[in-house]
């Protein structure tokens, strides 16, 4: 344990999707830490699409390892509340050791917490039981509020947000229809999630498609992808209906990131907007991560204990795999919640 391995942004100008030469792997001592810090080795990398523009916005600090939410070990600290062998939720990015706690990088809403084995399996506290359970909670219970007898329609049904989302409206025994992309992620989402429907985007007849899937309209969706699945949900919407605007990541890769391409998705459905009273909302998890998370967490573990909410992870393996495995996401190539395993799990039996 003296050298440690990461990968972090290379120089010069970032691509619109990430290229072979977007990210370089460096070597160098592992961290030491100081007054208030510990450190830790990762276990589970979190691979989502929102750290694709942290990049393009160079929002990480220049030469440090690429932001990632993480699961990760103490090995020794220094910092009130943690201790080593403690199993925690930080933010060590693509590195296989960090220092967390004073002076060191984080988005602000993204505090280290530590973790109970008992509650799940330690990689779904960047998943189900994280920031991803918090996101689908926050914009489907809270935001959207489904009610009695509606229908509700989730984007990217399949991924680490979308699963979530749409089991949790089926708790509220409503009818709630996924868009995925090939056979088998919508069989996924039908026959193991327990959606009523699921309708593919890569389908030539999407439009049409969706209509069939939705015959008495839409009165919540859940958008993550926008560009052409947007438009196609948009003439369903019914009087009343409420979107919750998680992600665009059709977008993503646009010179701005999709700001524009948001405006433009905004332009374009105003007329029905208007004339139909739907209530448009962006999700920004941050804003609920303070006073929510231990709401979501109470309501939202014991459901994934008792197998009334299933949770599909994609775990790759190896530090070396992450940027492919990173625009194998963006892609959408991947299936389910994608993480990147970087050493054994204790609780697993491994190592």
């Amino acid at each position: 344990m003296t050298r440690n391995r990461y990968w972090t942004l290379a120089d010069g100008a970032v691509p619109s999707w990430p290229q072979e030469d977007t990210f370089l792997l460096k070597e160098d001592e592992v961290p030491t830490p100081g007054a208030g810090q510990a450190l830790t080795r990762t276990i589970y990398v979190s691979l989502d699409p929102y750290q694709w523009y942290y990049k393009r916005e160079r929002t990480e600090p220049a030469g440090a390892p690429c932001h990632a939410r993480t699961v990760s070990q103490v090995i020794e600290s220094r910092m009130d509340g943690f201790a080593a062998g403690d199993f925690v939720f930080n933010t060590n990015g693509w590195t296989e050791y960090a220092l967390m706690g004073e002076g060191a990088w984080r988005p602000s809403y993204m505090v280290p917490r530590k973790l109970d084995p008992s509650l799940g399996r330690i990689s779904q506290a960047v998943g189900v039981l994280g920031m991803l359970g918090l996101t689908a909670y926050a914009g489907m219970d809270l935001m959207a509020a489904p009610k009695a007898g509606e229908t509700v329609l989730v984007s990217a049904a399949s991924g680490g947000v979308g699963q979530i989302a749409g089991q949790l409206a089926k708790q509220r025994n409503l009818r709630v229809v996924g868009i995925a992309g090939r056979d088998a992620k919508c069989q996924f989402v039908t026959e193991e999630l327990g959606f009523d429907a699921c309708v593919s985007h890569l389908s030539p007849t999407l439009p049409a498609d969706l209509a069939a899937a939705c015959p008495a309209g839409v009165d919540v969706y859940f958008e993550n992808v926008g560009g052409k699945v947007f438009e196609a949900v948009l003439p369903l919407f019914n009087q009343g209906a409420r979107m919750t605007i998680c992600g665009l990541i059709a977008h993503y890769g646009d010179e701005d990131g999709g700001v524009d391409r948001r405006a433009a998705l905004m332009k374009l459905g105003e007329p029905i907007f208007k004339a139909r009273n739907i209530a448009v909302k962006d999700l920004w998890v941050g804003d609920f991560a303070a006073d929510f998370f231990d709401e979501m967490l109470a309501h939202v573990a014991p459901l994934v204990a008792t197998g009334k909410i299933k949770y599909r992870e994609d775990i790759r393996q190896g530090l070396e795999t992450i940027p492919a495995a990173f625009a194998e996401m963006l892609r959408g190539d991947n299936f389910g919640k994608l993480l990147v395993q970087v050493s054994p799990d204790p609780t697993l039996g491994q190592g």
